[in-house]
């Protein structure tokens, strides 16, 4: 895990992007071969995460994705999550054990949401790349990205996600994040870069000059742009 612990300000997502590759091609490189050698793919969690992981997969030259992460609701209230649906290669279900014996929700309940939340997730992906097939991550090394952490549960869900569906290594890079979410998003991961773990922490928007929500359009236009990078 590596950080500076400082109450860092970064001007909009893509500059700490690029602060973020810099971190990652200063400590995770090969130096007989001078190049970045521990990642094969970046996913991205939309929206937000993604022109953060442009300019890492950019300068990286790695292939860029997204990952949808949906919350299953419990019966009546859903606004407690019993799990997550997460989009993948194939999807991955992560359920809450606490959660299912606390709500007891039956088969069928369980089954029909996750269906609701898995057309929701190939409704955003055919939005965001058409018909491209989600990436296969098994054996794969994955960095996965986001523009910043509170509570963490929407990593958690995409990194063990991501362990189910076989990657070969899974590596979370944020720029700012709260040590204590950090400490509980240990277990799920390999590793964690993070540029800043400001104490007391508030909100992720508070490390960002600008910190307008990214837009479907822009999502779209950087997954274009990286994938016409890496072909060009």
């Amino acid at each position: 895990m590596s950080n500076n612990h400082g109450n860092q300000v970064f001007e909009n997502r893509r500059e700490a992007g690029r602060e973020l590759a810099r971190a990652i091609t200063g400590t995770h490189h090969d130096p007989a071969r001078h190049e970045p050698f521990l990642y094969d793919l970046i996913l991205a969690l939309p929206r937000g995460g993604v022109p953060v992981a442009y300019e890492i997969a950019t300068r990286l030259g790695l292939p860029l994705d997204v990952v949808v992460v949906r919350k299953v609701g419990a019966p009546g209230q859903p606004e407690f999550g019993l799990g997550a649906v997460v989009d993948g290669d194939p999807p991955q279900v992560v359920l809450t054990e606490r959660m299912l014996e606390l709500f007891q929700p039956s088969e069928s309940y369980l089954e029909a949401e996750t269906q609701r939340q898995l057309q929701e997730i190939m409704r955003r992906r055919q939005a965001y790349i058409g018909n491209r097939a989600p990436a296969n991550v098994s054996g794969r090394r994955v960095l996965l990205v986001d523009d910043g952490i509170a509570t963490g549960g929407t990593a958690k869900a995409a990194a063990r996600a991501l362990r189910q569906a076989g990657a070969a290594r899974v590596t979370l890079a944020v720029p700012v994040a709260p040590q204590s979410s950090l400490t509980e998003l240990a277990a799920d991961v390999d590793d964690i870069i993070c540029l800043a773990t400001p104490e007391p922490f508030t909100a992720v928007g508070k490390h960002y000059l600008d910190f307008d929500q990214t837009s479907d359009e822009e999502v779209i236009t950087l997954l274009q742009e990286a994938e016409a990078l890496r072909e060009g």
